[in-house]
C-alpha cells in the first residue's frame, strides 16, 4: 500500500511538531513504522494523503459512534458557523445540551461544559477537594484520565504506597496526594482509606476501563466502591469520557446501575469536536464558581459550533435507543468471528467485549487489571497492526487501547474485518 505522501509529512512534521504528531499515541512507537496522515472520512472509511481506503475501529478514539461525516451533526455544525464560530458568553445550545444530559444521565443533576476530557477530571478532583476540604484522592492503576499532573503517576510497591512521579515535570509533592490501587481490587482500596483516614476526597476511576484495553468491572466491584465511598464520605467519580453515552444511554453507570457523585464526560458529547463535561449532584457542583468558591473557567467553554455538534449526537442517541442494541450486535458478532479465527489456527488470545468496545490482547491470560494487561505480547501486537494495515484495517497503535464499533460499520465490513485478522494471524504465526 503507497503510503508516500504520510512519510512526506511526517518528515516534515518532525521539524515543527514535537515529534511529529500532536498526540503521542499517533507516532505509531508501539507498532512501528510511520504514522498515517488522514485527508478526510465518511462513515465507516478512512483516507489518508495517499488515497488509500481503511475500515477503521477507532473513530476518532470513540467520539464517531454514529460514523464519520453524519448528516445531523455535519448539519448542526454549518448552521451554527453561520452564526459565528465563538462568542464568549452563554447561549441556548448549552442551556439544550445541559438539560439532555441530565435528562439521559440521572446522576447528573448539574453539568459544567469545559474543553476536554482533561479539563474535566482535573476540575471534578478540584471540586471534590473543594467540597470535602480533603486533599488526597486514589486513583486506579491503568486508568487514564488525560494528562494532569495529579494523574500521572506510576504505582508504588504496595497498595499503601504513595505514587511517584511518571513524567518529568510532576513534582513529588503533586505525587504525594495521588493514592494507588489496582482495578478490581477492593481490598486494595479499603487498605488506602484504613492507612489516610479522613484524608481522601475522592475516588476516580473509569467504571469500564478503556486505557489498559477494553476491561470490564468484577461482579460487586463498582458497588463495593460505592459502598466504601459512601461510608467514609469520599466523593465517588465515574470517569466516563469514553464510555459515556456509548455504552448505553446513560452510560456505564445505566448498564451497571451504581450512581457516582460526580461524573466526567466527553468525547460523544461532542460529537468529534474538542469537548469535555463534568458533572454530579447539585450540592457538589453548587461550589463551583459563581455558585460557590471552587474556581474553573474557560474562554471556549460551551462552544456554540461544539454545543451543535454534540447536541446532534446526543438527540440522535437519545430518539433512536435501537442504536445501541444494533452496536451490540455488530460488536459481538465482529468479536465472534475473530475468536474463530483464533479456533481454526490453533491460537489461545484474550478478547474483552462490552457493548461496541472491545480488545484483542495477545496473551492467554484473563485480562482485569492493568498487571495482567501488560502479560500481552507487545512485539506480536505491532506485527498484527501491520498486517491489518495492508490490508485495509485501521486499528488502533497500541496494545492498550480499547476500539470502538460505530453504527455505520456494516455487515460486509465485519466479514472483511474477520477475514483480514483471519490472514493477518496467520501471517504472524
Amino acid at each position: 500500500m503507497n503510503q508516500k505522501n504520510s512519510s512526506v509529512l511526517f518528515e516534515k512534521a518532525q521539524k515543527f511538531i514535537p515529534g511529529g504528531v500532536n498526540s503521542p499515541v499517533r507516532a505509531f512507537k508501539a507498532v512501528g513504522g510511520n504514522p498515517l496522515f488522514i485527508k478526510s472520512a465518511t462513515g465507516a472509511y478512512l483516507y489518508d494523503e495517499d488515497d488509500n481506503q481503511y475500515i477503521e475501529l477507532i473513530n476518532s478514539w470513540g467520539p464517531m459512534i454514529l460514523g464519520h461525516a453524519h448528516p445531523a451533526i455535519a448539519n448542526a455544525v454549518r448552521e451554527a458557523v453561520e452564526y459565528s464560530l465563538s462568542f464568549g458568553a452563554p447561549t441556548a445550545k448549552e442551556v439544550e445540551i445541559a438539560e439532555l444530559i441530565t435528562e439521559m444521565m440521572p446522576s447528573v443533576e448539574k453539568v459544567r461544559m469545559v474543553n476536554s476530557g482533561t479539563e474535566a477530571t482535573m476540575s471534578a478532583i478540584r471540586v471534590a477537594r473543594g467540597f470535602t476540604g480533603r486533599d488526597k484522592f486514589i486513583k486506579i492503576e491503568g486508568c487514564y484520565h488525560g494528562h494532569g499532573d495529579s494523574f500521572l503517576i506510576a504505582a508504588g510497591s504496595g497498595a499503601v504506597t504513595m505514587g511517584n512521579p511518571d513524567s518529568p515535570g510532576v513534582t513529588k509533592g503533586t505525587a504525594k496526594d495521588t493514592l494507588l490501587a489496582p482495578f478490581n481490587d477492593l481490598q486494595a482500596i479499603e487498605n488506602l482509606i484504613d492507612a489516610n483516614s479522613g484524608q481522601i476526597a475522592a475516588l476516580i476511576l473509569e467504571p469500564v476501563a478503556g486505557n489498559m484495553g477494553c476491561i470490564a468491572p468484577e461482579k460487586s466491584y463498582l458497588q463495593g466502591l460505592r459502598d466504601l465511598c459512601t461510608k467514609n464520605g469520599i466523593v465517588l467519580i465515574f470517569d466516563e469520557v469514553m464510555t459515556g453515552f456509548r455504552l448505553s444511554k446513560g452510560g456505564a453507570q445505566e448498564v451497571y446501575g451504581i450512581t457516582p457523585d460526580m461524573t466526567t464526560l466527553g468525547k460523544i458529547i461532542g460529537g468529534g469536536m474538542p469537548v469535555g463535561a463534568y458533572g454530579g449532584k447539585t450540592e457538589i457542583m453548587d461550589y463551583v464558581s459563581p455558585q460557590g468558591p471552587v474556581y474553573q473557567a474557560g474562554t471556549l467553554s460551551g462552544n456554540p459550533v461544539a454545543m451543535s455538534a454534540g447536541l446532534a449526537v446526543l438527540k440522535t442517541l437519545n430518539e433512536n435507543p435501537e442504536i445501541y442494541q444494533n452496536l451490540e450486535s455488530k460488536t459481538q458478532k465482529l468479536t465472534k468471528g475473530i475468536r474463530k479465527n483464533f479456533q481454526k489456527l490453533g491460537l489461545n488470545y484474550t478478547i474483552n467485549q462490552i457493548g461496541s468496545m472491545f480488545t484483542l490482547f495477545f496473551t492467554d491470560s484473563e485480562i482485569t487489571d492493568f498487571e495482567t494487561a501488560k502479560k500481552s505480547d507487545l512485539e506480536l501486537f505491532g506485527k498484527y497492526f501491520r498486517a491489518m494495515l495492508e490490508q485495509g484495517i485501521y486499528l488502533a497503535p497500541s496494545q492498550f487501547e480499547t476500539l470502538f464499533v460505530s453504527d455505520a460499520l456494516s455487515e460486509n465490513d465485519i466479514e472483511q474485518i474477520i477475514s483480514a485478522s483471519y490472514k493477518a494471524l496467520k501471517e504472524i504465526h
